[in-house]
């Protein structure tokens, strides 16, 4: 019963810094995203309620993103709190060293983890769809306009005196499979049809094969064809672009239809990177709170609080660099794509297992 009392105060004390830290992140990312979104709609008149409602909408996929650093500034709070108050010392009296409040906490990092994924996610992800869907309504480009949904990817763009409304069933590398092409006159008269199995988009003017035109000009005449060349605004990276915000994929949804999105068009490392990024967080979570107990459980001097708090963010940071450095390598395989992930962890994990033995022996 005591134990539970115990681990019950310290999670809790655990959870309210945890709370505490992303109130903190909330209001610094409100604030700066807010005046994003205020100079994104200084064309518009719209007020001052849709940029503080899209800014609300953002928050959340800032917070998971930046989730381990929350974390170790938590646990960075707490074990200074509890250091100062002196509960540290005396559970120490009854049989705790550090090691105990670092599992404890390690612990409940995981759990923080699995909720994250689990629950928080799949609704910022369809928050972060809406907020994209939101903002793409007042787009001031309106004629050139890509969307991808459950029916394929379609295309809207102005070319010359003509508008193209393009449709396909997926992207796969170059090709846009399973292609409709209709283009219309500027006074929106339907002036050919284009259908086609494939389309290679690697290079403009796009290359249109195995298919047929249907010329609604000239008497509805069809005309079959092998290759075709067809000009477009659209090129293969400003189409990749649509795919680029892997936020509005919740984790669930990526690791059940990971072959799905693929042939939907998502860049299939893209996806591989962000789905073991998830898989990840929770012993990226565990090891900041290793390295927070580290830091702060180092000594027991109250002067040394603000040095080792200065000296673990700044390392912090550096993990940070170095975590985003080690992935943007495999996304562009100068190193395998999991290694790319995964190494810093397993660095990170020798660091803290020695550094954790160290200060259980004080």
């Amino acid at each position: 019963m005591n134990n539970f009392v115990i681990n019950k105060y310290l999670i809790t004390e655990f959870l309210k810094s945890f709370l505490n830290v992303v109130l903190v992140f909330c209001c610094l990312g409100l604030i700066l995203n807010l005046f994003e979104e205020i100079n994104y709609f200084k064309n518009y008149d719209v007020g001052i309620m849709l940029p503080l409602t899209l800014s609300f909408m953002f928050i959340p996929s800032i917070v998971i993103n930046m989730l381990p650093f929350i974390l170790f500034l938590s646990s960075m709070w707490v074990f200074i709190k509890l250091k100062n108050n002196r509960d540290i010392l005396s559970l120490k009296v009854f049989g705790w060293s550090n090691a105990n409040f670092i599992i404890l906490f390690s612990f409940t990092a995981v759990f923080i983890a699995l909720v994250t994924l689990f629950a928080f996610n799949p609704v910022t992800s369809i928050v972060v769809k809406y907020y994209e869907d939101i903002k793409g309504k007042y787009d001031l480009d309106k004629s050139h306009l890509a969307s991808i949904n459950n029916n394929g990817i379609w295309i809207r763009e102005k070319n010359n005196e003509n508008i193209n409304i393009i449709k396909s069933q997926s992207l796969e590398g170059d090709l846009l499979i399973n292609v409709s092409i209709y283009q219309f006159h500027g006074n929106n008269i339907l002036k050919s049809r284009i259908e086609a199995s494939q389309i290679n988009i690697s290079n403009n003017p796009w290359l249109i094969q195995s298919g047929f035109k249907i010329d609604f000009e000239n008497e509805n005449k069809r005309e079959d064809f092998q290759n075709l060349e067809f000009n477009s605004t659209f090129s293969k990276e400003k189409l990749n672009s649509v795919y680029s915000n892997l936020d509005t994929i919740s984790f669930y949804n990526l690791i059940t239809n990971m072959d799905k999105l693929i042939s939907r068009g998502y860049n299939p490392k893209l996806l591989i990177e962000k789905k073991h990024f998830y898989l990840s967080l929770p012993f990226f979570l565990v090891l900041m709170v290793c390295l927070a107990g580290i830091f702060s459980l180092n000594s027991n001097d109250k002067k040394q609080n603000t040095y080792y708090l200065l000296l673990s963010i700044v390392i912090c940071v550096v993990i940070f660099y170095f975590k985003n450095f080690s992935t943007a390598l495999g996304t562009t395989e100068r190193i395998p794509l999991l290694i790319s992930v995964w190494s810093p962890i397993a660095i990170l994990s020798l660091f803290c297992l020695v550094g954790v033995m160290q200060i259980n022996e004080k």
